[in-house]
């Protein structure tokens, strides 16, 4: 009598289960709450260049007479003379006079700050200028 009640005993105990309907159901409302918002929200993207320059007849960047170096230590250079933001926008002011469809070419080295090139980007804005041209210099 002993073995039955052993075998009773055993045969009762039921392993809990675990329902996973709650969160099957929440998994899927989340999942169409993301299909709904996904095509709602605005993405910038920026188109970058293609690399096949296009063939114009252009000096160097460093020669071109838009051309705007910022060295490592933050120094500014444009026809190989330093120079700071005030004596650039002056410069840059009559170049805009002389060639007014010339798009200017920034050179930053990449340990210059980047409060540099946002200092000559304003400068450049300042100065009527709507694009600029920024190159990149593999080392």
């Amino acid at each position: 009598m002993r073995q039955r009640s052993w075998e009773s005993q055993e045969s009762s105990i039921e392993e809990p289960s675990i329902n996973l309907t709650p969160l099957i159901d929440v998994v899927f409302v989340v999942l169409i709450a993301f299909m709904i918002i996904a095509p709602i929200l605005d993405v910038d993207i920026v188109d970058l260049a293609t690399g096949k320059p296009e063939k114009q007849e252009t000096l160097p960047p460093e020669q071109s007479p838009l051309s705007i170096v910022v060295r490592s230590d933050n120094s500014i250079w444009m026809g190989g003379q330093r120079m700071n933001v005030s004596e650039l926008e002056k410069i840059l002011l009559s170049q805009k006079k002389m060639y007014p469809h010339k798009v200017p070419q920034v050179i930053h080295d990449k340990n210059g700050s980047f409060g540099t090139y946002q200092t000559v980007k304003n400068t450049l804005e300042q100065c009527g200028f709507t694009q600029m041209e920024i190159i990149l210099k593999p080392e």
